[in-house]
């Protein structure tokens, strides 16, 4: 495998900081069997972030370092079998080499050393080779074998068990836990809750592994394409394995606005997908940690996931950690009311995180009530609004069904209007869906559809018959279905 001629022709030394022989030497025969079985060796794995973000593995073996670019990183449990493709041999000057690599140039971008150290050799043919890591990071047998027809063509899996004992493998999916609406916390309670914004986006749960980020919707529907700006916050993370909670927000004039995230929420084509990430980025806000690294992270209390958290350093272009505040509820809840937020959360924290569950040990606090609602059914309107909807008929799952709780006519841009009557034409029935009587003023002349879509809206207090008083459009939810909206709980709730 020795021999440094393609390393050469692929570099220019005028134009690039890697090391590059002048010529190649000649390696004799005593040279070449260097690396037989059970000898110890030097390794080097650097971390590439170039076009791709891949991991380089290099093994010293006959006065060279013949090389593989692992795709997602080194596996950490047995079975898990991953690309591994062989490169050209590298000079041994590499071993140490850190920087970056112009734009432009082979294998152009920023360049890390991720782990050094010694390897034992446990076979060396020309389809597998078996070697035993003592590194910093890596430790144990890996074995890489050829696995197609091109000699580049490789792949690498684990063959002991994981690292540490109490590994754990990251999970597939997880739930977001959620929050109850509730009063800000007493003066004597105060100093046992953290205080975050509520941010006005859209939750979403991100799993990082090899340096590729998923994100999913609190449905669990991949939303990785819909955000291609986000994508690059799985390549910072590099070969950390983590779930992480938080919103994807857009912001307009400095504050978060759901209106703006509208434009974003429903597109999944991918050349409008990256026109809109530059013309309408989003941001995503990250508030908790739910694995990391083979540890699962949801039995920990508040604070010390927050600790784990903040050591992750999550600040960039299109991500942020979400500032936290313990004991300081009112002045928390005041600033959000200054900068006309849509309220804050309150969390325990001593509290686990509760997997798909909404408990008391997160608190939404707002001063207008939000809440999930169902359409129904929709007036027509008149005048300006004559060829689109006037009212939408709303209502919330109870034991008996769908239950009428009013109308929303404000909140709507010209563009929302027309969408979303498109849908509702679609979605028309002869019959209301809803288990109470609709008023008899309120029914004439309306339109009824098949519950299926759900909207959120913002209003001041339920009345004494089960209405919302002064409801304001807030928008659509396609991240969630009528089952995903709280069931009626009386006009208090």
């Amino acid at each position: 495998m020795a021999g440094l001629g393609e390393y050469r022709r692929k570099r220019d030394a005028g134009r690039t900081p890697e090391p590059v022989p002048a010529e190649d030497a000649v390696l004799d025969s005593a040279v070449l069997e260097t690396g037989a079985d059970g000898d110890t060796l030097a390794f080097v794995i650097q971390e590439h972030h170039a076009s791709r973000l891949h991991w380089d593995v290099r093994l010293e073996r006959g006065g060279v370092l013949v090389s593989w670019a692992v795709p997602r990183g080194l596996p950490t449990e047995p079975g898990d079998i991953r690309l591994a493709v062989h490169t050209e041999d590298h000079p041994m000057e590499y071993a140490t080499f850190e920087g970056e690599i112009p734009k432009g140039e082979y294998g152009g971008g920023r360049m890390v050393i991720w782990d050094r150290g010694t390897y034992e050799t446990v076979k060396w043919s020309e389809r597998e080779v078996a070697v035993v890591f003592a590194g910093g990071r890596v430790q144990g047998r890996y074995t890489f074998f050829h696995g197609g027809k091109s000699d580049r063509d490789w792949m690498v899996r684990r063959s002991e068990p994981p690292q540490r004992p109490d590994w754990v493998p990251l999970p597939q999916t997880l739930e977001p836990m959620l929050a109850s609406p509730g009063a800000l916390p007493t003066a004597e309670e105060d100093e046992d809750w953290a205080y975050e914004f509520k941010w006005d986006g859209v939750r979403a749960l991100a799993r990082v592994d090899g340096g590729r980020l998923r994100l999913f919707s609190r449905k669990g529907n991949d939303i990785t394409a819909t955000y291609p700006e986000l994508r690059a916050l799985g390549e910072e993370l590099g070969s950390t394995q983590v779930w992480l909670d938080g919103e994807v927000v857009a912001f307009a004039d400095g504050k978060p606005s759901f209106a703006a995230l509208q434009k974003r929420m429903h597109v999944d084509d991918e050349r409008l997908t990256r026109k809109l990430a530059v013309d309408l980025p989003v941001t995503y806000v990250v508030f908790d940690v739910l694995h990391l690294d083979g540890r699962p992270c949801a039995a920990l209390p508040y604070t010390e996931r927050r600790e784990l958290l903040l050591g992750l350093g999550l600040r960039g272009p299109h991500w942020n950690t979400s500032p936290s505040y313990p004991g300081e509820g009112p002045a928390v809840l005041e600033t959000a009311r200054d900068q006309q937020l849509e309220g804050i959360i309150a969390k325990r924290l001593a509290s686990r995180y509760h997997p798909g569950r909404r408990t008391p040990d997160w608190r939404k606090i707002t001063d207008l009530r939000a809440v999930e609602v169902v359409i129904g059914g929709w007036r027509p309107g008149e005048g300006r609004r004559g060829d689109v909807f006037g009212s939408l008929m709303l209502g919330v799952p109870s034991p008996d069904g769908l239950r009428y709780v009013g109308q929303v006519g404000t909140g709507f841009t010209d563009e929302a209007l027309r969408e979303l009557t498109a849908k509702l034409l679609r979605l028309e029935r002869k019959t209301p869906p809803f288990c109470n009587e609709v008023p008899r003023e309120r029914a004439r002349h309306a339109r009824w559809v098949r519950p299926t879509l759900v909207g959120e809206v913002v209003f001041r207090d339920w009345t004494a018959d089960g209405r919302m008083r002064a409801p304001a459009w807030r928008g659509l939810r396609p991240d969630k279905g009528p089952e995903d909206v709280e069931g009626w709980s009386g006009g208090g709730r």
